[in-house]
């Protein structure tokens, strides 16, 4: 494995720029030639079914570690055979028959014929050829067994053998697909310790032969609040992404509301998972106002409201009562989830229960303390106490170490100055914010600001913050 966590289709990102030996005999291909097809029907596959198929491969394996360790070296095998010989009909029934003879032969390397080797050869039966034709044959044909098979990997990643932490950033990895920057600047730490943790993680689990499913009783109980910290995290770097030129990662936030409801329906009567799954729909009914036809950022009081998913915003206030009556109050979860639906209740940004708000950012700073909420409740009174109390607010965090080298604060400070009229401490807080934000997007945004101010200097407001809450657990 690649300890620093890159993704799959970035580590063999080399091979998609070298093509197949041209055969002298072939017919001259088209402009969209068969190569070029094929090494876009990997990075494509990879992108979309890259958790279900290590999960498949995990589930046959028994193994994580080895599970991702010949998922990539498929990967690196389809880089050569699909531009040469075309693209499968089951693209992610090939990688998994083909990861699957990777592991055989990894077990014949060690000399282990036990009943490993022996359920995966079955496997290999059932699943027939590298075409990947026969039925089932990419192991995604069972739309309720994927997701079992998902979210098991998500529990074993979870298993209590392992640290919080090396949970969080070990499941991010595996299922989420983020590398170990993007971990890092979710979880606010330095990238090396991500690499620690997963890196022991992984050894951790391989020692402890952590059966592959989905637990009972009281042990999923016991793994429940990690799961939902990754699927709120996965979801977070989702919507608003921290690196790469989308402001938004659509295959990242889709995974999370998906395994949201999977949860959801498997445990209907825990509050937080119907927390959790009402502000993944609430926050994803604003995504498609959320950008322009160029790509780029719509802050909240720009927005066309009439744009956003009404029918995500219905799902997402169900689950929110839902939770309110299965639960003694809201969790951190529900109570974000609240915050949500002020904004998806309110006609305008002007229009919008700020107090309500403010409110439930008190009550969030509670009972999941945080520095990131503080933000988040800062901006809120900004607009029902105005940005001088805000302000002081916002200061009071600039020692906060989590906080310390991320774009957040200045983010913030730069634009409750501007309203204040102090041009010249706005200009230097949001150039700050400009030279520390990683996702470009959102670059884009406070460069955007900072130059206005340079010609107008005129006060703008506030927008609601880039990252969410970090949750307490």
């Amino acid at each position: 494995m690649d300890p620093a966590g890159a993704r799959v289709a970035r580590a063999h990102r080399a091979a998609l720029t070298d093509g197949a030996a041209p055969d002298p005999d072939a017919v001259p291909a088209p402009a969209t030639s068969t190569a070029g097809a094929g090494r876009a029907a990997v990075e494509a596959v990879w992108r979309t079914d890259a958790a279900r198929i290590v999960a498949t491969l995990a589930r046959s394996t028994g193994d994580l570690a080895l599970a991702e360790d010949v998922a990539q070296e498929a990967l690196a095998e389809a880089l050569v055979a699909w531009p040469r010989d075309g693209v499968p009909a089951r693209p992610a029934g090939w990688l998994i028959t083909a990861g699957r003879r990777r592991a055989v032969d990894a077990y014949r390397r060690r000399a282990a014929l036990d009943e490993r080797y022996a359920a995966i050869g079955r496997a290999l039966d059932a699943s027939g050829g590298l075409d990947g034709t026969a039925a089932g044959a990419d192991g995604l044909a069972d739309p309720d067994r994927v997701d079992d098979d998902v979210l098991a990997l998500i529990f074993v990643a979870c298993h209590p053998v392992l640290s919080r932490e090396a949970q969080v950033a070990l499941t991010l990895r595996v299922v989420g697909g983020l590398t170990s920057d993007e971990i890092a600047r979710a979880l606010l730490v330095p990238t090396a310790t991500v690499q620690a943790r997963i890196t022991r993680a992984k050894r951790t689990l391989g020692a402890a032969r952590v059966p592959f499913a989905v637990p009972n009783g009281p042990e999923r109980r016991e793994r429940l609040g990690s799961v939902l910290a990754v699927l709120y995290l996965v979801f977070t770097e989702g919507s608003s992404a921290t690196s790469g030129d989308d402001l938004i990662r659509h295959d990242l936030a889709r995974e999370a509301v998906r395994l949201a409801r999977v949860l959801a329906r498997l445990q209907p009567d825990e509050p937080e998972v119907l927390g959790l799954l009402a502000l993944l729909e609430l926050t994803a009914a604003r995504f498609p106002a959320r950008t322009a036809p160029d790509g780029s950022a719509v802050l909240l009081e720009d927005q066309d409201r009439r744009r956003w998913d009404r029918a995500a915003i219905r799902r997402g206030r169900a689950a929110l009562a839902a939770a309110g009556r299965v639960g003694r109050g809201l969790g951190p979860y529900g109570l974000q989830a609240a915050v949500a639906e002020q904004h998806a209740l309110a006609k305008s940004v002007a229009a919008t229960d700020w107090d309500r708000v403010v409110l439930l950012y008190e009550a969030l700073a509670r009972i999941a303390p945080s520095p990131v909420v503080d933000l988040n409740h800062a901006v809120a009174v900004a607009h029902t106490r105005g940005p001088g109390t805000a302000l002081a607010l916002v200061d009071a965090l600039a020692t906060d170490k989590a906080l310390a080298g991320t774009h957040l604060l200045p983010a913030v400070r730069g634009e409750l100055l501007t309203r204040l009229g102090r041009a010249d401490e706005a200009r230097d807080a949001l150039a700050t914010a400009v030279a520390r934000c990683p996702g470009a997007r959102d670059r884009e945004t406070l460069a955007r600001k900072l130059a206005a101010l340079g010609k107008s200097g005129k006060p703008g407001k506030p927008d609601e913050p880039s990252r969410p809450s970090k949750p307490s657990g």
